[in-house]
């Protein structure tokens, strides 16, 4: 059993719980004991000292979409909305290939891993026809380099012919679509604690979606003890597709059908009024919050705040490369505390309120109570960042936790996911990183341009 000892840790950080000077004992995949003094066992695999470091649980990102790092920043959609950068993007990730899938997930993967990430949610809905691209390429990419996953099996069934945005060479029947949700499900889902896996069924939106397919994938999920999630009220065009089509706001449509629920996330929800926000909570359904994205596309401030208050469970997420840019979930967690001040005042999130948004709030989203906590039994999923920088220099001294929220936000110096180091003195550990930009670079220049 592997056992690391992280010892005399200038901060750690768990949920409400701050420590100084303590020491945390991994053996395995759990966390053996949290004390000042610990006494070694007699094997003993590393030692980690971290007196100049603050050590907090492994950051949660609760919705991405790993292949957009094949797009990001594509010139001619630098400045546009969501409706109109999506039917700019449909056309060009049509050309996507289990390869470049792989490639794309890789990066996206990395970056989170290196700003703190362990675990991420994926939703993947691009099957163009006549593709070899499979879910597997992400949860290849995900198992190489070492992170948690919940692999979401997206799907597009309403195509443009129909009244929906995607074209119709992009979308799938319902009984494509379910039959390759059960493939996936069996053969990769594992429901078990601690597990590094597991499968989330995810149709894309309501604008790309059959109720038919919503009604029968809630239906599997139910039937399989599995998460489903989807975009939801994320623009007003979105709100005025719904009530165009539906004669429902966004919510209140995917209410009607069953989907709001304790095994449902939803990513945005920007446009949400008050009796949407008790609907959430009251049904324990969970909230993805993409700040930066929801920033990147000018679709406004989701009111998280109110959701808090009303106790809606709300994690923080980096959304796809491409409408964001970037994956580090430190980051966005930085700028979700920022956006609400701008909203509601410097009172409006807390630092700690913010950091918890991060770990137990995403734990809470993808029903996870093993992570998001340094604590004994939990998983070994943690991040140690060196607060001996310039970044830190000064803030540090004041306050550990604010200096990491609130300073620039840098990259972790140690990564530990599943009681294994990932990250080691700020290397990926677990793949050639440097290749693997050689390759992706390649194949953005030759495929995606």
């Amino acid at each position: 059993m592997r056992t690391i000892l992280i010892k005399n840790a200038n901060t750690i950080v768990s949920d409400n719980n701050i420590y100084h000077g303590y020491s945390i004992l991994i053996e395995g995949n759990k966390i053996k004991k949290i004390n000042k003094d610990i006494k070694l066992p007699e094997q003993i695999d590393r030692i980690i000292d971290a007196k100049d470091c603050i050590v907090i649980p492994g950051l949660i990102n609760t919705h991405h979409h790993l292949y957009q790092t094949l797009t990001r920043c594509m010139t001619p959609v630098l400045d546009a909305k969501l409706f109109d950068w999506l039917m700019f993007l449909y056309d060009v990730w049509a050309k996507i290939s289990y390869k470049s899938l792989y490639l794309g997930s890789v990066i996206s993967l990395a970056e989170l891993l290196m700003s703190g990430c362990t675990t991420t949610s994926d939703l993947f809905y691009i099957f163009p026809k006549d593709s070899d691209v499979k879910l597997e390429a992400v949860i290849e990419a995900a198992s190489d380099i070492g992170i948690r996953i919940h692999a979401g099996r997206g799907s597009m069934s309403r195509p443009r012919s129909k009244g929906g945005l995607p074209p119709d060479s992009l979308v799938q029947t319902e009984d494509e679509i379910i039959k390759d949700c059960i493939r996936v499900v069996d053969k990769y889902h594992d429901a078990e604690p601690f597990s590094m896996t597991r499968i989330d069924l995810a149709p894309c939106s309501p604008f790309s979606i059959t109720e038919e397919l919503l009604k029968q994938t809630k239906a599997l999920a139910d039937e399989r003890n599995l998460l489903c999630h989807t975009h939801l009220a994320e623009t007003m065009d979105e709100e005025n597709f719904c009530l165009q089509t539906h004669c429902l706001r966004p919510v209140m449509y995917l209410n009607s059908l069953g989907w709001l629920d304790k095994n449902v996330y939803f990513a945005h929800c920007v446009h949400l009024n008050n009796e949407e926000i008790e609907l959430l909570a009251k049904t324990q359904t969970g909230v993805a919050h993409c700040p930066t994205s929801n920033m990147r596309l000018g679709s406004g401030i989701a009111p998280i705040k109110e959701m808090i208050e009303k106790g809606v469970k709300v994690g923080v997420a980096v959304d796809g490369s491409s409408s964001n840019d970037g994956g580090n979930l430190l980051l966005d967690v930085r700028t979700a505390l920022m956006l609400q001040r701008v909203k509601h005042g410097a009172d409006g999130l807390s630092v700690l309120d913010a950091f918890k948004l991060g770990t137990t709030g995403g734990a809470k989203v993808l029903n996870r109570d093993e992570l998001g906590l340094i604590e004994e039994d939990k998983a070994a999923d943690m991040a140690i960042y060196n607060l001996n920088r310039v970044e830190y220099s000064g803030a540090s001294v004041q306050d550990a936790l604010g200096s990491l929220i609130l300073c620039q936000p840098t990259l972790a110096q140690t990564v530990i996911v599943n009681g294994k180091i990932v990250v080691d003195k700020g290397q990926i550990q677990t793949i050639d990183l440097e290749k693997i930009i050689y390759q992706t670079n390649e194949i953005v220049a030759k495929e995606f341009k």
